[in-house]
């Protein structure tokens, strides 16, 4: 099934894609988050959503296709081609980082340049939603079990921020706006293997990322059991799987984004968005 929250009359309501159409389900839930995409009883609130008008999905106001999460975990370095273009070793154990939840932002929503940025780059990446309460999973199959949805992640990052000014990674990237999602989350049956799946990005019409999520070196699975060693997964968060080769930051001439450019992405089967890049 695939989810979209939508804007409409100042609120944010919860819908899903039937068809070429979406269909309001906020009777049965007022926003699309982790607990939701757990219930055993998906199907009843589409066949429900089904006997009630829909809407074209063209043409609506799409929010993030989920609640804000609690949190935001990025895997860094996460593909062996980004990071050899970056000129980073390869990671033995996955790399990570946080990012602010309030980053996210709809799937064709503006995203602002920083004040006194010079190096804004872009970041097509596979989102993993959280469905149920993880902690010390005993191995990466049962990652499974907590996985509710998949998503296209925008991981947009100011590569100055982040790698130049000290500190965490964080500072780079959870500028105000840096974390596009959308256009709908898939809940996890959709998607037959996490690992097969197409990514594409595009800037303004020239196409810079092509890649595949079977190029992770730390697989989807994997990352979520290995990140429940260290924290409590819960329901409605997001994890970031990183990003194929094709970034800013790893080409010769460096064509960071500024205000006016316009970025398109897709991943197989999750949709395709696009942002136009703003001043701050």
């Amino acid at each position: 099934m695939k989810f979209v929250q939508f804007r409409e009359n100042g609120t944010v309501v919860p819908g899903i894609i039937l068809g070429d159409t979406v269909h309001d389900i906020s009777a049965a839930t007022s926003s699309i988050d982790g607990t939701f995409l757990a219930r055993a009883d998906l199907e009843a609130v589409a066949r429900e959503a089904a006997a009630q008008p829909g809407r074209p999905l063209e043409g609506l106001d799409l929010a993030a296709p989920i609640a804000q999460p609690t949190k935001i975990v990025c895997i860094g370095l996460n593909y062996r081609d980004h990071a050899e273009e970056t000129g980073a070793a390869i990671p033995a154990e996955p790399v990570l980082f946080m990012k602010d939840p309030s980053t996210i932002v709809g799937p064709f929503d503006n995203v602002f340049i920083p004040r006194k940025s010079e190096k804004t780059d872009w970041e097509v990446e596979l989102g993993v939603v959280i469905s149920r309460e993880a902690r010390y999973l005993e191995s990466p199959e049962h990652a499974r079990e907590v996985i509710g949805g998949y998503v296209v992640s925008h991981d947009v990052s100011e590569r100055e921020f982040q790698l130049e000014r000290g500190g965490q990674w964080d500072k780079g990237k959870s500028c105000e706006t840096f974390n596009p999602l959308g256009p709908w989350v898939s809940t996890a049956d959709e998607v037959a293997d996490p690992q097969a799946l197409g990514m594409r990005l595009w800037v303004n019409g020239v196409l810079r990322q092509n890649g595949t999520s079977a190029n992770q070196i730390f697989g989807v699975h994997y990352a979520v059991w290995y990140l429940s060693q260290f924290m409590v997964l819960r329901p409605g968060d997001l994890i970031n799987t990183g990003t194929p080769a094709g970034v800013a930051l790893g080409l010769p001439d460096k064509p960071y984004l500024r205000a006016g450019d316009v970025v398109e992405l897709e991943i197989d089967g999750l949709g395709r968005a696009r942002q136009e890049f703003i001043q701050a």
